[in-house]
């Protein structure tokens, strides 16, 4: 089984993709779809950050995969 506080031991810079996404002139849902189906575009930082905001998206909705 998965450790269940996984996400207090990450080590996260809070606030850093809300940063990218204002800096884009988007909403951070807008800007996690950008580069989900823009990965070309951003670096491999920008899209983890995309894939754990998508994440984190779920699971304060309680639902599976993605911002769709």
């Amino acid at each position: 089984m998965k450790d269940a506080n996984f996400i207090k031991k990450m080590n996260l810079k809070k606030g850093a993709f809300t940063k990218q996404s204002k800096k884009a002139k988007m909403t951070v849902p807008e800007f996690t779809k950008e580069v989900i189906n823009n990965p070309t575009k951003y670096s491999s930082t920008t899209k983890k950050r995309a894939v754990l905001a998508r994440t984190f998206d779920d699971m304060r909705r309680g639902r599976g995969k993605g911002i769709h």
